[in-house]
């Protein structure tokens, strides 16, 4: 079920990014720096059977382990401390995110062999796309 996610996703496009930034409450300089930054996405899945997902870069690298539909204390890389859930819904790897009575939600699918993420907050909406390196 997320077999297809596991592997090494380097970003290409990042569109829209800085207004969905915007929406969460991410700070201006944070923006500048998240603009900048191409993240590579690494998704595996441990000898527990926890999920892990871990997005690395020369800013920041952060890292959730998880278990599909079971909630779990976030810390993202704006530092907002969430409640996160991971869902599988129609082949995406769905990610809602609260905090602060506000939800933002990423929808992840893989499509043509590029991983395309669906950031979105409110009406704001996203897209990233990454290509499998390993």
């Amino acid at each position: 079920m997320v077999d297809k996610f596991v592997g090494t996703w380097k970003m290409t496009t990042s569109d829209n990014f800085d207004e969905y930034m915007k929406a969460i409450g991410v700070g201006f300089a944070t923006r500048q720096v998240g603009n900048r930054t191409k993240p590579n996405l690494v998704v595996c899945v441990d000898e527990q059977g926890l999920i892990c997902m871990k997005s690395q870069s020369t800013f920041k690298t952060t890292e959730i382990k998880f278990k599909l539909n079971e909630p779990f204390e976030e810390t993202t890389a704006d530092d907002r401390k969430t409640t996160t859930v991971m869902t599988i819904e129609n082949g995406k790897l769905v990610q809602k995110q609260t905090w602060d009575g506000k939800e933002s939600t990423i929808e992840r699918e893989v499509s043509d062999g590029k991983l395309i993420a669906k950031c979105k907050m409110g009406d704001v909406v996203a897209v990233r796309t990454y290509v499998k390196e390993a």
